[in-house]
C-alpha cells in the first residue's frame, strides 16, 4: 500500500529503485565517472566532486579546503544526512521571516489597499495560513528523497519543462532578494539620510553573498541564532508604539470595493507566504531519511506563521498612525521621506540614539531574509543545463548577487510599486505550480511511495511532460481572467470588487485550472508513454 503522508518514513520502494544507471543521459555532468562516486540509487557521494584535473574539480578542491559546501543538485547519500535538528527546519524560516520585509508587507494593506485595520488583520491571517501549507508540504520532501526543490519537480514536470520552471525561480529568487535590499536600504536612510539607497544595497547584498557562499551548513547556523535579536528589537518597536498611544483603529469598508480590497491584499499576502514553496526542500535535504515527517511539517509550520502574522500585523498597526491630523503627522513625514524605514524610525523616536541601533539591528535583518533566495536561486540555474551544472554552485551564488544589485539599485525610488506588482507575480505562478504539483502526488502518486527516485537524472524515464506544460498554460489563462494589476483587469476580476480594478483572484483560478487540468490529461499521458 503506497504511503500517502506523514509517516515516519515513506514507502521503501523509494529506497529500492531500480538500477538505471546505464541508460544515456546528454546532460549528465562529466564529472561523475567513477563506480565508488554513485549509488544504485543515483546519490553522489561527496568526494566525488574533487575528483580529475578539470578546473571544475580545481575549483572544487579549492572549496573544500576553505569548507564551502560542494555539492550542487546531485542526490545526497543517506549516510551524509547529518542534520539530525528539527529546530534547524523551524529556525531557518522562523529567521526569514521575522524581518522588516515582512513588516513591509503589511504596510501594503493600508498605504496601497486602504483597507481598515481589522480587515486587514483578517486577511493577513487566513492568506498566511493559505500560503505557508505548501512550504510546510514540500519541507518533506527533502528527508525523504534528498533531492532540492527543481529537481524533484522533474517528477511532476518532465526533463525540458522543469527548466522553464527553473527561469520562473530564478527571477522569483533574485526579484526577492532584490526587494529585501531595498527595505533593508530604506532603513539605513532613516538611520542617516545622507547613506544613498544604494549603499545599502551594497551593503545587505555582499553580507548575504558572504553566508551563501559557504553553503548549507553556514546558512543554517546563521538562522539558528540571527532571528533572535530582531525579534527582541520588533518587541521593542510593538511596546514603543503602544506606549505613544498613537494607533488608530481605521474603520474597516464595506460593498464590494471592500470586497476588491481584501482580495487584491490577500493576493499580496499569499505570495510572500508561499514565496519559499519553490525551494522549500532546499533546506531539509541533509535531514536523515526516517525523520518523522509530521514533525518536519509542525516545525516548517511554526517557523512560518509566528514570524509572518507577528511583523505583518505590526506593520498595520504602526501605519495606522498616520491617518492622525489627516496625515500630518511624523509617522506619514518619516514614511514619506523614506518609505518603511522612516516609518519605524518615527515610532522609535522616542528612544533617542537606541532607536537608531534598533533600526541597524533591523536593517541587517534582511540578511536572513535574503539568504534563501541566493543560495537557492544557484541551485535552480544548475537545473537549467548540462553546462549550467559544471560550474560550481558558489560561483553561482557570486553572479545572482550581482544580477540581484542590477535591479535593487534603480528599483529603490519606487519600492511599493515594484514590490506590490512583484509579490503578485509569486502567488500567480506557484499557485500554478503548486496545482500540479500536489494533483501528481496525491492522486498519481498516491504519496511517496510512488516516486522512483533513482531516475531523478534520467531523461528518457522521467515524465514527458506534456501534461504539465499543457496544465501550465490553462492555469496561466485562469490568472489572466482573475488577476487584478494597474496595466491589467482580467474579466473576472472585474466582478470581484469595485470597477476599474475589482478584485485579484489570479492565484485562487490559476490553481484552480492547473489541477483540474493535469488531472484530466496526465492519465492519457500515462497510457501513451508510461512514464
Amino acid at each position: 500500500m503506497p504511503s500517502f503522508g506523514f509517516g515516519s518514513r515513506a514507502d521503501s520502494s523509494i529506497d529500492k529503485a531500480p538500477n538505471v544507471n546505464d541508460a544515456y543521459d546528454v546532460e549528465k555532468t562529466p564529472h561523475i565517472n567513477n563506480a565508488y562516486e554513485t549509488a544504485s540509487d543515483n546519490a553522489v557521494r561527496g568526494e566525488s566532486f574533487e575528483v580529475g584535473n578539470s578546473l571544475y574539480a580545481k575549483l572544487q578542491r579549492f572549496a573544500g579546503k576553505l569548507n564551502v559546501e560542494q555539492r550542487g543538485v546531485e542526490r545526497v547519500p543517506e549516510d551524509e544526512r547529518t542534520d539530525t535538528s528539527i529546530y534547524n527546519v523551524g529556525s531557518m524560516w522562523l529567521a526569514a521571516n521575522m524581518v522588516v520585509s515582512s513588516f513591509a508587507i503589511g504596510v501594503l494593506g493600508m498605504s496601497t489597499f486602504y483597507l481598515g485595520f481589522v480587515d486587514a488583520c483578517l486577511v493577513c491571517f487566513f492568506f498566511n495560513l493559505l500560503g505557508i501549507l505548501t512550504v510546510c508540504f514540500f519541507t518533506c520532501f527533502g528527508p525523504t528523497f534528498g533531492l532540492r526543490q527543481m529537481v524533484l519537480s522533474r517528477f511532476w514536470f518532465g526533463w525540458w519543462p522543469v527548466k522553464f520552471i527553473a527561469c520562473l525561480n530564478v527571477i522569483s529568487c533574485v526579484g526577492w532578494s532584490a526587494a529585501n535590499a531595498i527595505v533593508g536600504a530604506q532603513l539605513l536612510n532613516a538611520i542617516n539620510g545622507t547613506v544613498p539607497g544604494f549603499a545599502g544595497i551594497l551593503v545587505i547584498t555582499f553580507a548575504t553573498l558572504f553566508i551563501t557562499f559557504a553553503g548549507y551548513k553556514v546558512v543554517h547556523a546563521y538562522e539558528y541564532w540571527s532571528w533572535i535579536p530582531t525579534c527582541i528589537v520588533f518587541i521593542i518597536l510593538l511596546g514603543t508604539f503602544a506606549h505613544s498611544g498613537d494607533f488608530i483603529n481605521v474603520p474597516m469598508g464595506v460593498g464590494t470595493s471592500e470586497l476588491g480590497d481584501c482580495l487584491s491584499f490577500g493576493s499580496t499576502v499569499y505570495g510572500f507566504a508561499t514565496g519559499w514553496t519553490s525551494y522549500a526542500a532546499d533546506y531539509t535535504v541533509y535531514q536523515p531519511a526516517n525523520v518523522n515527517k509530521r514533525k518536519i511539517f509542525a516545525s516548517a509550520w511554526i517557523g512560518l506563521i509566528i514570524p509572518l502574522l507577528f511583523t505583518e500585523l505590526l506593520g498595520l498597526a504602526v501605519y495606522s498612525a498616520t491617518y492622525a491630523n489627516n496625515g500630518d503627522n511624523k509617522y506619514m513625514i518619516g514614511y514619506e521621506a523614506s518609505g518603511n524605514g522612516g516609518l519605524i524610525d518615527a515610532a522609535l523616536s522616542p528612544l533617542g540614539g537606541f532607536g537608531k541601533f534598533c533600526l541597524v539591528i533591523l536593517a541587517l535583518s534582511i540578511i536572513a531574509n535574503n539568504c534563501p533566495n541566493i543560495y537557492s536561486v544557484s541551485l535552480t540555474l544548475q537545473v537549467l543545463s548540462r553546462y549550467t551544472q559544471r560550474v560550481p554552485r558558489f560561483i553561482w551564488t557570486l553572479c545572482a548577487s550581482c544580477a540581484s544589485l542590477a535591479i535593487a539599485i534603480p528599483g529603490y525610488s519606487n519600492f511599493n510599486t515594484v514590490l506590490d506588482n512583484f509579490m503578485n507575480f509569486i502567488a500567480y505562478w506557484l499557485a500554478i505550480y503548486s496545482g500540479i504539483a500536489v494533483a501528481d502526488h496525491f492522486i498519481f502518486k498516491r504519496g511517496f511511495g510512488g516516486y522512483n527516485v533513482g531516475i531523478y537524472d534520467k531523461r528518457e524515464l522521467l515524465p514527458v511532460g506534456i501534461s504539465a506544460t499543457v496544465a501550465f498554460c490553462f492555469g496561466v489563462a485562469g490568472m489572466v481572467t482573475g488577476m487584478s494589476q494597474t496595466w491589467f483587469v482580467g474579466p473576472i476580476a472585474k466582478h470581484a470588487g469595485e470597477l476599474p480594478f475589482g478584485g485579484d483572484i489570479g492565484f485562487e483560478l490559476g490553481f484552480a485550472f492547473s489541477f483540474v487540468i493535469y488531472c484530466c490529461l496526465r492519465p492519457f499521458e500515462l497510457k501513451y508513454f508510461g512514464r
